[in-house]
């Protein structure tokens, strides 16, 4: 019996599904974070990112869930390529410098984009007690990370500083602020701003 051509189905197959729901999940979180970066989480509905995308706000719960779980996710992603950031660094060779300042350029870099931005200008008190313990949790590792690649470059001499944890909490406070004034419209790349910052800072804390 001779065989018959297979007809392609129409129909996504189940990995075709999910991988339209994550982009329509991924819209709707870019879509979200914006809003919450612009105009203030409380200032911002379910019913204006709905609006802003033709949408439905029930379609919204469905792919992500109430506005405190949005805003968590958002938070999270960010924090999450933080923390991403401070692997990667890891494993830079060289000195300890070297995977300190690899590590401030790209957390600068995160803190100049959508979820970066959410995590700088989120408070605990927007979320609820469950979602804030979540989010401080999350914020305490990428803390740690950071202290770590600052004890690890004093310790081998790559760094002149006495104490890792103010350094680390002076790094992080410099780095934070770029959430609030770098302008992705203006004359420099987030990449290029990042790195005159940090060579700025590196400055500060190189051995003479």
């Amino acid at each position: 019996m001779d065989d018959k051509p297979t007809t392609p189905s129409p129909f996504p197959d189940a990995a075709q599904r999910q991988a339209a729901r994550e982009a329509k999940r991924q819209a709707l979180l870019r879509a979200a974070v914006r809003m919450f970066n612009e105009r203030g989480f409380h200032a911002t509905s379910l019913d204006d990112v709905a609006t802003s995308l033709g949408i439905s706000k029930p379609t919204i719960y469905h792919y992500l869930g109430n506005k405190d779980q949005v805003l968590l996710e958002c938070v999270s992603i960010g924090l999450a390529q933080l923390l991403g950031a401070a692997e990667a660094a890891r494993a830079v060779p060289g000195r300890g410098i070297d995977r300190l300042r690899s590590f401030l350029i790209s957390y600068a870099c995160v803190n100049m984009d959508d979820f970066g931005r959410c995590v700088i200008r989120t408070g605990d008190e927007s979320l609820s007690p469950e979602s804030a313990r979540r989010f401080r949790d999350l914020k305490r590792g990428i803390d740690n990370a950071l202290r770590t690649l600052v004890t690890e470059a004093i310790a081998d001499g790559s760094v002149a500083a006495n104490d890792p944890k103010m350094l680390a909490m002076a790094l992080a406070g410099a780095l934070n602020w770029p959430a609030r004034w770098f302008d992705p419209q203006g004359p420099l790349s987030a990449q290029d701003a990042a790195r005159a910052l940090v060579d700025a800072l590196c400055a500060g804390f190189s051995p003479r």
